[in-house]
């Protein structure tokens, strides 16, 4: 059977393995099972959430408010815009398909990292869109310019903190930048880890509002999957000018957020205090893999995530030990598809960064 063309070039993206797989492959019990691998809030979400979600699961039956006017009212109040410079999305990605499907097509280009999140070639190829990267590992503004200058892309992605090595962009710097560029080009900031880096370095915080308002020609992305919580619920957003959000709710589907999922979203909002203690418990523990790795001279990329990149020496495989780590029950994601010897590993908690030391201790 023959499908489209343009899928012959696309890799299936590699999502982070699943407890589940991990028990039927190497029959490891549950609990001898630590998943840092998908950076998910190993606090989970507010209890207020469980509490609201439980007391509305009878609505299970009829279609979900299409509207969204609870979480719309929620996130216009947090960030100061309006309800009609909003999508939501199943999680920031499905946006980031709107964006492409609305923008990009067959002869024009996408700019992005030279390492970054691969959705954003996937859906790329998906229209038929040519990819152009950059070559330096961390987001270079000036190289970005000159290649913008170069292809004049339909799209160029920014993403801040970076996925998946954890550094970020100067604010200033990017502010600069995107004002260089044309109004026909769309900026998508992609801000999806946004919360740890506010709370980390304000030179390196983003707020949509301050975007949209300067610039005509960008989306800012962000998600309740990270610091929220909601990983399980798939939530993102995207915050733009009302024209960019017109074009892209004509590629939205209907009821593409569940009842479930919006009032999570939305009483997640409201426990802002249960967010910030996770976030500062992050960076406490995060501390302790950076003084792990300089004890075992391993680099560690300056993360503003939830998340850390350890860069490995050449005589050390990434996939090899990713694997072996796994054997014992310790998932996390080796990032030799990206090109780079390392492994990310999302910051848990004491007990899960406890046995995650413990296990790789012996295979450095």
């Amino acid at each position: 059977m023959k499908f489209n063309s343009a899928l012959e070039s696309i890799k299936t993206y590699e999502a982070g393995k699943p407890i589940e797989l991990v028990i039927r492959e190497y029959g490891i019990e549950k609990d001898q099972i630590v998943k840092l691998a998908s950076n998910e809030n190993p606090f989970g979400c507010s209890p207020k959430v469980k509490d609201a979600v439980r007391a509305i699961i009878d609505n299970m039956a009829l279609y979900p408010d299409d509207s969204m006017v609870k979480l719309k009212t929620a996130l216009s109040q947090k960030y100061g815009i309006q309800a009609n410079e909003l999508v939501i999305g199943a999680g920031s990605d499905q946006v980031i398909e709107f964006a492409i499907h609305a923008k990009a097509h067959g002869g024009t280009k996408v700019l992005m990292n030279s390492v970054t999140f691969a959705m954003y070639e996937i859906y790329a190829k998906q229209v038929g869109a040519q990819i152009v990267r950059t070559s330096s590992r961390e987001h270079d503004m000036d190289e970005f310019y000159a290649l913008y200058l170069e292809h004049k892309p339909s799209i160029i992605f920014l993403c801040t903190p970076n996925n998946p090595t954890g550094d970020a962009i100067n604010t200033a710097k990017m502010m600069d930048f995107i004002g260089k560029i044309d109004n026909e080009t769309l900026v998508i900031v992609d801000a999806a880890y946004m919360e740890y880096a506010r709370y980390k370095d304000a030179s390196k915080a983003v707020e949509p509002r301050d975007l949209i308002e300067k610039f005509e020609n960008v989306l800012f992305l962000g998600t309740f999957s990270k610091a929220y919580g909601l990983g399980g619920m798939r939530v993102g957003y995207g915050i733009g000018r009302s024209d960019i959000i017109e074009a892209m709710y004509k590629v939205r589907p209907p009821f593409n957020i569940t009842t479930l999922s919006l009032e999570a979203a939305s009483v997640a909002l409201e426990d802002e205090a249960f967010v910030q203690e996770c976030i500062a418990d992050n960076f406490k523990e995060m501390e302790r893999y950076e003084i792990f790795a300089r004890s075992k001279g391993i680099n560690v990329i300056e993360s503003y995530t939830n998340f850390v990149t350890l860069s490995l020496p050449e005589e050390k495989n990434s996939s090899k030990i990713a694997q072996e780590l796994l054997k014992k029950g310790m998932i996390v994601r080796d990032l030799s598809s990206y090109g780079l010897n390392a492994i990310r590993v999302t910051i848990g908690t004491k007990f899960q960064n406890d046995r995650f030391f413990e296990l790789v201790e012996p295979l450095l």
